[in-house]
């Protein structure tokens, strides 16, 4: 460890060690990722020696540190100020002012941010004193209270762009997400939120019958927790909608290797802000959940893989875990049952694709998170260390324990006969009263949702269009009419096979509702910047044409459209979408794919220019937006393009 010129702190390798033991010791190079959190947090920034250390402490080449830093934009290569600000600029926030903040902030803190672009991820800014420094993130997962920043590790909601001296000095108060149901809720996960006693404590939950169902799953045998799930009728709540009893029947029950469960709690799709609330207001709901699925797997080990940016929901999820081990509901020998669960939490740092399952177990081997090709590389038979893995989101974790409460025929009296129970639809963007709510699924309309539920439109303001699942559902039209195979009288329900059938998806339940106020092409822009972003760059369709879609918007954006844009646009999506890995490529593709279809008038208004000539010497961009008019000319005779036309121009 003398290879390097920084010195480090006794206390500090001692928590290293204490990370690196978490995991398997043939498995160290998982330690890198929280061995780079706590070299950032002691010393502010991730510098050659931080890479050279940590690479030897794990038995790894620099490489496969760096390549780390250099993927996951939460590790920084240069020093933040003392206050480091992270403002999110994705769509609900920048719909809420979330630009307009970070421009008052620069210039309160005298901060220049030029040569930094607008919107995109990028370096942080410093203010010359060192004081303060500011950068743009993506979704910080709060898209409720929006516009939203962290400052330094503490998030801020409802941040007043206009009031800036109060959020530097500290002066703004905390959000209370105690709420009292709606009448149309349907409570299960949330029950205990809107209650005025309620803690995040173990002596809390306890008192409200905590881990109950964890004492009943322990008499039960491994076959009949597992079909109690299938029979439910549960289905993952992460946005794929797979079922999770039939996810943990591909566990062989005389399985010989290690079996791992992974709580994905990576919760990165703009527009959606359940897992966070439940990690912060009912931590041990969780807990007991992934406690009750370790044992009917037969898994030893569970990680909880949460996003970097819920600093403090990793705090309080590490303190749950110690609060069951005191009271033997965690560690060895769980209350005399003879069944040992070790249970940890992984930080993740900033990076959406590990989201994805494979992704995530990629991430958590302590590499980029590459997704993997499926087949042969399904988590089930080669997960975690390539062996059997189920991965899980949190909302679908905390449902096993109802289900083990319920029964699992009378949980699936609730919703629908092919998507059952309750879910968590969060409403961000153009309405009135922004917020989270558990509904059965199928018992609320669209309408109610957002003109009961969530107050309506503001003041003076009509609806023009819903994106329901998250950003990377298509988008649906105010005005558009839908052929359901069941009749719904009060418009679509709020479930997977209706929005389907709406030509879009429930996905993750996080619904963006636009009023009429908005510019389609502005929004697709902003979520064209997200996914050009976050795009892992493994497939070249995705790292590419994301890229190009963003690049096209922009220019739409700045005056330089041009008259093929549209159906350029649409191309590009079409060469994504079916051709990558992983499903980003759909959710990069879709938004693009729906808003120019849906909206071909305001897209057409913003692509006036004529297109530029084919041949050299190439328009660059800001020549298309600053040139008034774009002169066409003459093909060269055969140039290889069949359909040029009869008069041989564009």
């Amino acid at each position: 460890m003398d290879s390097t010129n920084t010195r480090v702190p006794a206390e500090l390798e001692r928590k290293m060690d204490a990370a690196i033991a978490r995991y398997p010791h043939e498995h160290r190079r998982s330690a890198a990722m929280p061995l780079l959190h706590l070299w950032q947090e002691h010393f502010g920034f991730i510098n050659d020696d931080a890479v050279t250390w940590i690479a030897a402490k794990l038995g790894l080449q620099p490489i496969n540190i760096l390549e780390l830093v250099t993927f996951y934009p939460m590790f920084r290569q240069e020093p933040a100020g003392k206050t480091h600000i992270r403002v999110c600029r994705t769509l609900s926030c920048a719909m809420a002012g979330g630009f307009q903040l970070m421009e008052n902030l620069c210039a309160a803190t005298g901060i220049n941010r030029e040569g930094h672009g607008e919107g995109m991820h990028n370096p942080i800014s410093v203010s010359a004193d060192g004081n303060y420094s500011v950068e743009f993130v993506e979704c910080l997962a709060s898209c409720g209270t929006a516009p939203v920043c962290m400052v330094n590790e503490d998030l801020r909601e409802n941040v007043n762009p206009d009031s800036v001296t109060e959020l530097l000095l500290n002066q703004t108060d905390k959000i209370s997400h105690r709420t009292t149901p709606h009448p149309l809720e349907r409570r299960l996960i949330f029950k205990n939120l809107g209650r005025d006693d309620w803690t995040t404590d173990i002596d809390c939950y306890l008192r409200a019958g905590g881990y109950e169902q964890l004492k009943q799953a322990l008499t039960m045998s491994r076959a009949e927790i597992v079909n109690k799930v299938k029979n439910s009728g549960l289905r993952g709540r992460g946005g794929a909608g797979f079922s999770c009893g039939l996810k943990w029947s591909f566990i062989k029950p005389d399985e010989k290797r290690p079996v791992y469960l992974i709580c994905n709690a990576d919760e990165s799709e703009p527009g959606t802000f359940k897992d966070r609330y439940i990690i912060h207001e009912d931590p041990h709901q969780l807990l007991e959940g992934i406690l009750i699925s370790c044992f009917a797997l037969n898994a030893r080990t569970a990680y909880i893989y949460i996003r970097g940016e819920f600093p403090e929901g990793a705090k309080i999820l590490e303190r749950a875990i110690e609060e069951a081990r005191k009271h033997s509901l965690l560690g060895k020998n769980i209350l005399g049952s003879g069944f040992d669960a070790e249970v940890y939490v992984h930080r993740g740092a900033g990076a959406y694709i590990c989201g994805e399952e494979t992704g995530l177990i990629e991430s958590l081997e302590g590499k980029r998170g590459y997704p993997r090709i499926k087949p042969p590389y399904f988590p089930a038979v080669l997960g975690l260390y390539m062996c059997p893995t189920i991965v899980n989101n949190v909302e679908t974790l905390c449902h096993v324990k109802h289900i083990i409460a319920m029964g699992g025929a009378e949980y699936a009296r609730l919703g629908r006969p092919n998507n059952t129970g309750t879910r968590i639809v969060c409403v961000s963007g153009d309405v009135q009263r922004p917020a989270y709510f558990e509904i059965e699924v199928g018992a609320v309309t669209m309408g109610q949702l957002i003109y009961e539920m969530a107050g309506g439109m503001r003041s003076g303001r009509k609806l023009k269009a819903i994106i329901p699942g998250g950003s990377s559902a298509k988008v649906l039209r105010a005005d558009e009419r839908f052929k359901l195979k069941q009749h719904q009288p009060d418009g679509s329900t709020i479930e997977p096979e209706m929005s389907a059938a709406a030509g879009s998806m429930a996905g993750s339940g996080g619904v963006i509702v636009l009023d009429d106020s908005r510019d389609v092409v502005w929004v697709l822009n902003n979520i064209n910047e997200f996914y050009a972003h976050e795009s892992c760059g493994q497939c070249t369709p995705c790292r590419e044409g994301s890229l190009w879609m963003k690049k096209i918007t922009d220019r739409m954006l700045r005056g330089g459209g041009v008259t093929e844009d549209p159906h350029t646009l649409k191309t590009i999506g079409d060469n994504i979408a079916g051709r990558t890995i992983c499903a980003f490529g759909e959710a990069c593709a879709w938004p693009t794919q729906s808003f120019v279809q849906k909206f071909p008038e305001e897209f057409a208004a913003r692509a006036q220019k004529p297109m530029p000539p084919p041949l050299p010497p190439e328009y660059m961009p800001e020549e298309l937006i600053e040139e008034e008019t774009i002169p066409t000319v003459p093909m060269a005779r055969d140039p290889g393009w069949e359909k040029a036309g009869a008069k041989g121009t564009i």
